[in-house]
Formats: C-alpha cells, sequence, structure tokens
C-alpha cells in the first residue's frame, strides 16, 4: 500500500488537493494500491474557497515508497508575504526526503518545499505568476518556466493548479504503468498534457481524446508493452476486430496507425531516459529498438512533418 500524504496549510486552493487526490483515488478504484491522507497544524483548515475542510494532526508512519504533496494556496498581496507551513511540518518534508521518499508540491507548495531546503540544487517550477518571486527568495533552485512539472531527484513540482492532475499522472504512470495512468485519465474526463521533462507520456494521453472503445482497448494494450514487438495482427486480435478494421479505426481517432503510436511512445520514452543521463544507444534498446539508429530516423521524421491530429 502506498500512502500518499497531502500537507494542508490554511488558505489552500481546493482543486490543488481535489485534482491529485481524484487521481490517486480513481487509480485505487481501478486497482492500484493507494491509501489518501490529509493533514495539517490544526484538525480544520480553511480553504481559498470557502470550504472548511477537515485534516489529521498527526501524520501516519511512512515508507521510501510513500508520496507526500504540499497544495498551494491564495498568496496574499503584499510582498512580504510568508508560506504558511509550519517548520514541524517542514522537518516531516526533509526527513521523508532525507529517507529516500519522493516529496512534492502543486502551486504555491513550492515555497514550502523551498523553506525546506528541498529545492537547493535542484530544478523546479510553480505558478507562472509566482516563478520570479520563487527564484529570488531561492536562489539555489533554477526555476523552470512554461513546465507543467518538474522531477529532480525525488522532489516534484508543478505549476499552477490543475498541473496538479498532469503532476499525479505522471506518478502514477511511473509507479502502475502508463496504461493505468491512461485509464485513470479517461475515468477523469480529462485531456492530459506533458512537459519537456516527461515527454514519454505526451502521445500516450494526447491520443486519448476520443470515444472510440475498440482504439482505447488497443492502446491499453500498446501502451502496457510498448517496448515488444507487437504485430499488427496480435493488436487486432485482442480487440477483436480485423486488422483492417483496426487500422482504420486507429488512424481515424488519432491520425497514426497502430505501429507509429507505438513508435512515438518508443521515442519519447528514450527522448526522457537520454535526458536523464542514458546514452542514445542505451536508451534506444531500454524501449525496443535495436540500435540509436532507428531513434534519429524516427525523430528526425517527427520534426520535418506536420504534428498529428491527435
Amino acid at each position: 500500500m502506498t500512502l500518499v500524504v497531502f500537507v494542508l496549510a490554511p488558505q489552500v486552493h481546493l482543486l490543488d488537493v481535489a485534482g491529485p487526490a481524484q487521481v490517486f483515488a480513481s487509480a485505487a478504484d481501478l486497482g492500484a494500491t493507494y491509501d489518501l491522507h490529509f493533514v495539517g497544524t490544526r484538525a480544520r483548515v480553511a480553504s481559498h474557497q470557502g470550504l472548511p475542510l477537515d485534516v489529521a494532526t498527526s501524520w501516519p508512519a511512512l515508507t521510501t515508497d510513500d508520496l507526500v504533496l504540499v497544495p498551494g494556496w491564495k498568496i496574499p498581496d503584499r510582498p512580504d508575504w510568508r508560506q504558511p507551513v509550519d517548520w514541524t511540518q517542514l522537518q516531516r518534508l526533509i526527513q521523508h526526503h532525507d529517507a529516500g521518499g519522493t516529496v512534492g508540491s502543486i502551486c504555491a507548495g513550492a515555497f514550502a518545499l523551498g523553506a525546506a531546503g528541498l529545492l537547493d540544487g535542484r530544478l523546479s517550477t510553480t505558478h507562472h505568476e509566482v516563478q520570479d518571486l520563487l527564484q529570488h527568495r531561492y536562489p539555489a533552485t533554477r526555476v523552470l518556466r512554461d513546465r507543467l512539472f518538474v522531477e529532480d531527484d525525488r522532489v516534484v513540482t508543478s505549476a499552477g493548479i490543475a498541473s496538479g492532475i498532469d503532476l499525479a499522472l505522471d506518478l502514477v504512470a511511473g509507479r502502475d504503468g502508463p496504461a493505468l495512468a491512461a485509464r485513470v485519465a479517461r475515468t477523469m474526463v480529462v485531456y492530459g498534457r506533458r512537459n519537456g521533462q516527461a515527454e514519454q507520456l505526451g502521445a500516450m494521453l494526447r491520443c486519448r481524446d476520443h470515444l472510440r472503445e475498440t482504439v482505447h482497448r488497443a492502446q491499453d494494450f500498446i501502451d502496457a508493452q510498448f517496448d515488444q514487438k507487437l504485430p499488427l495482427a496480435q493488436v487486432a486480435a485482442v480487440c477483436g476486430v480485423s486488422e483492417r478494421t483496426l487500422t482504420r479505426a486507429f488512424v481515424e481517432a488519432t491520425g497514426l496507425t497502430p505501429l507509429r503510436y507505438q513508435q512515438l511512445l518508443r521515442c519519447e520514452k528514450a527522448e526522457l531516459l537520454v535526458t536523464q543521463g542514458a546514452t542514445r544507444e542505451s536508451a534506444a534498446q531500454a524501449v525496443g529498438f535495436d540500435d540509436a539508429r532507428m531513434l534519429r530516423r524516427l525523430r528526425a521524421g517527427t520534426r520535418t512533418r506536420p504534428s498529428s491530429t491527435c
């Protein structure tokens, strides 16, 4: 069982909490093992939207597999405001990360991670309206702009409000596989987007913006084993249709053939591995290519052709 602990500060934004919480709860409904906890300094936290939230004042026992997330809050309209998460809670964040766990933030929650020293020497992001302030207050971090979320050494930060959903989907994908993340996105009826640091799921979620159940079944099958050789006949058999019917439906729904969709997933995953330090050769082999030459050819073709409809 993976615990997901949300640290709620006064004036917390409801969607900063509810969006990621819904992702993990939906994943649990689909068979994943997530147990959600909400903690704060006081037993009742006033949200910025006016709805009071009852929370626990004590933390559950954590393991390195567990997640701790700090949702953002309404930033006061004055230059001297201070982040509202108290030192006791910040120490818990530090302890969890020091022990090997993952901590993260949504929107202004990044200021709590900064106050805890967890952004020092790491990449980060936050809401576009306060990126400059985050960089000014915590100069030891490098704030990346125009990113939905950034992960660096088990510290994940996301941009404003709804981007917490993207962050949570990525965390689910990393722990339980991209197919489950896609099912969660479908359940929540969200159009998931990815940023440059997590591009491996870009095509997977972009191409889910349709209602063709046969194509969704094919995508579920491909997503779960995109690094394997998947003959079209095998994919079609899983969906209970002919190869011709599947190809036609797939192109109509996504703008891609099943093979091109699989190749795009492989390319995006390989590019992510390269950004994490892998060589292009090892990254290509890790995603199912024989060598890096195919990866280079496919990436070059992607850059020279118009964007797909998905």
